[in-house]
């Protein structure tokens, strides 16, 4: 079945988000904010290209203490930018390495009421500026205001999702399901890690993925040590348990979750790994409802892994945000303590070293709504699933 979502967002949708972070900042008493990545240009403009990719040009918006954003873009982008609600669009031509835009974002903050004489700009936790260090340190000499951190403020906007942004997480997770689904249909010993997935993410991209640009495999006998490699050129042989984690996108928004696979048999300790980290995402989805926080998730789903006899967690937290990006703030951790809120896209994965060199991950894809939380992953077997 084909998408039929509708793409984009409604002015409407930029609005609210503008009119949200405009009350930040009177919070944090800032006059302007600096936006200079991808994901937050994107997010307050719906300015959506792949040209991102290219590392050569610096793209700016500025989002004033009212009104619409502004953007300082290179030229190329104009006309993309036009198609948005973003209507103050300042150019130049890019490349120019001796003033890439630097001027003009000076000229427009300058001009920009100095209520608090303070702009803030993402020089924070899980962020980065995306612009040469030696060009933002010239803009605080060219600007007659202060520059100060907004990141936790910009994660925070960014980490509740709306009802539209939810729909498109949910429809990403339909498609990457499709693809999993589909794999014991044709994965068997005797094929290698990178041709499993180069068919899986084939079947995603023809269920109506935009693109699969995150597709990892680890594989080995009885089990697996790694879920960041790969996939490489291993052939899967009998007793070998893979794992496929993906991050597929549609309309700018991803999934985030994994499968796993015993080919031919696999042993009762493994099962029972893998048992133990189903077990864990039932506890993690029981504990995500609005007034607990991600460490609750994490606890309750460490409890039961420790249970199982776990030696460790070498992933470091047991799920994240997701939206925008593969991963997002908050982290599933003993100490992230963050409050969870209705529209809060998460993901649950537990992960647990079983056996030495030998780890099983779980990963499933949430949203915590008014009175816990709802599956936007159709959640895996409870049992390892064996292909002969």
């Amino acid at each position: 079945m084909k998408s039929i979502l509708q793409r984009g967002f409604t002015t409407a949708e930029f609005e609210m988000r503008a009119t949200k972070a405009q009350q930040k900042m009177r919070e944090l008493e800032v006059d302007a904010i600096l936006l200079t990545t991808e994901p937050n240009v994107r997010y307050f403009s719906g300015f959506h290209t792949q040209f991102w990719h290219s590392p050569t040009r610096p793209w700016f918006l500025i989002l004033p203490a009212e009104g619409k954003p502004i953007a300082v873009i290179p030229e190329i982008g104009a006309s993309g930018m036009a198609g948005t609600w973003v209507e103050d669009i300042h150019t130049w031509a890019s490349p120019r390495p001796d003033d890439d835009g630097i001027s003009i974002v000076a000229s427009v903050l300058n001009s920009l009421p100095a209520r608090f004489g303070r702009v803030g700009a993402t020089l924070g936790i899980e962020s980065h500026l995306r612009m040469p260090v030696a060009n933002y340190l010239q803009l605080t000499t060219l600007v007659s205001k202060e520059f100060v951190d907004v990141s936790l403020a910009i994660h925070e906007l960014r980490q509740v999702k709306s009802v539209a942004e939810i729909d498109k997480v949910r429809e990403i997770c339909r498609i990457t399901n499709v693809g999993f689904d589909k794999i014991p249909g044709y994965a068997k010993a005797g094929m290698t890690e990178r041709e499993i997935c180069k068919q899986f993410g084939i079947d995603m991209l023809m269920e109506g993925a935009d693109e699969c640009p995150y597709i990892i495999a680890g594989s080995g006998q009885d089990g697996y040590d790694s879920i960041i490699m790969g996939p490489t050129d291993r052939v899967i042989e009998d007793g070998d348990v893979l794992i496929i984690d993906t991050g597929a996108v549609r309309d700018g928004y991803f999934s985030d979750f994994d499968r796993n696979w015993a080919f031919g048999h696999a042993s009762e300790q493994t099962k029972a790994a893998y048992r133990a980290t189903y077990e864990a995402t039932t506890a993690g989805f029981e504990a995500a409802r609005p007034g607990n926080t991600t460490s609750d998730i994490y606890n309750a789903m460490w409890k039961v892994l420790e249970a199982n006899g776990a030696l460790g967690n070498d992933v470091g937290r047991l799920g994240h945000g997701l939206g925008m990006e593969l991963t997002e703030r908050p982290s599933n951790t003993a100490t992230d303590n963050t409050l969870l809120v209705p529209g809060m896209v998460m993901t649950l994965e537990p992960g647990m070293v079983y056996a030495p060199g030998k780890s099983m991950v779980h990963e499933e894809n949430i949203v915590i709504t008014e009175n816990g939380a709802e599956w936007l992953s159709q959640r895996a077997e409870p049992e390892l699933l064996i292909i002969k």
